[in-house]
């Protein structure tokens, strides 16, 4: 394994009965990098994360976390890895604090208050220590887990979903934080639908229904995605969409805001197809592919494995 990778694994497999949900999945994340895990939902992405972190044994693999036998040393790697689960965890009717002080017990710290002191200090919760977790909004909520899983001081952020169900500028803060403990090291291995935290992330992956579909860098990957888009504004929009649908090289009609996005891979069909409606009162652009664009055309191409 190099030195710069957290992350080193290769024919990564998982079954439950007859269903393979991870199929054969090969993942390399360097130290210090922000690596954004994308898919539908039941496409695998959390069986995978508590693969790497010991809380599942796969059926296949090999390779390294954090310099160690991602299958041999799994209860070493669980004391060098923060794990955010996608469902808020803590006890409701304690306090941050209490909470946060039962995590370091749990995790055997020497010097308990310290570390304790330092996650309030560094997730700005000083103020609100005494306050009862269940009563915390859920950008609070997300703090106190954040501070959860740092409070050991990990080498290996896993993230399953961390801003589900909070608000635009809690996930602002969030992300921010995360390029910061980024900046300082820590690597990040996250699972997210949004677009918008996808392109924040320094390299990505995608897996549908167990496989790895696309990896590497937003502009790597929405090249890999050959796609060619055609952006459409005008009135009746869904009128225009009814027609157009289905029609040869045209793979999916989906609209942004006031517009449509026109997309497929055969571009040469796809300007066959839409030449026709081209001459009517809609103004039609070719852009640029964006990330939605392609991953829904991934998602829309992918096996369901549910059998």
């Amino acid at each position: 394994m190099s030195s710069d990778l957290a992350i080193d694994v290769c024919g990564v497999t998982k079954k439950f009965g007859t269903r393979t949900v991870v199929n054969n999945l090969a993942m390399q994340v360097r130290a210090g990098e922000i690596y954004g895990f994308l898919g539908p939902n039941g496409s695998g992405k959390t069986t995978f994360l508590r693969m790497l972190c010991g809380l599942l044994t796969p059926d296949g693999g090999s390779g390294q976390c954090l310099g160690l036998d991602f299958r041999r040393d799994s209860a070493e790697i669980k004391k060098r890895v923060g794990y955010m689960t996608q469902r808020f965890s803590f006890y409701e009717d304690l306090t941050i604090v209490e909470n946060l002080d039962f995590i370091a017990r749990l995790y055997g710290m020497a010097g308990r208050k310290a570390a304790v002191q330092k996650s309030l200090e560094r997730l700005g919760m000083v103020e609100r220590r005494r306050q009862l977790a269940g009563t915390l909004s859920g950008g609070w909520k997300q703090r106190l887990a954040l501070a959860a899983c740092l409070i050991h001081e990990p080498k290996l952020l896993l993230l399953d979903e961390p801003t589900a169900g909070v608000d635009p500028k809690a996930r602002r803060d969030f992300w921010e934080e995360l390029h910061h403990l980024a900046a300082e090291g820590l690597t990040v291995l996250i699972t997210t639908h949004y677009m918008d935290e996808a392109a924040r992330c320094h390299r990505l992956a995608y897996i549908a229904y167990g496989n790895l579909l696309a990896s590497g860098t937003v502009e790597e990957v929405v090249r890999a995605g050959r796609l060619t888009t055609w952006e459409v504004m005008g009135d009746n929009l869904w009128a225009l969409a009814d027609k157009i649908r289905g029609l040869p090289g045209v793979e999916q009609v989906v609209a942004f805001g006031t517009t449509l996005h026109v997309s497929g891979r055969d571009a040469e069909t796809l300007a066959a197809s839409v030449a026709p409606f081209r001459a009517n009162a809609h103004r039609w652009t070719q852009i640029e592919p964006g990330l939605e664009d392609v991953f829904i055309s991934l998602m829309e191409t992918a096996k369901d494995n549910f059998v």
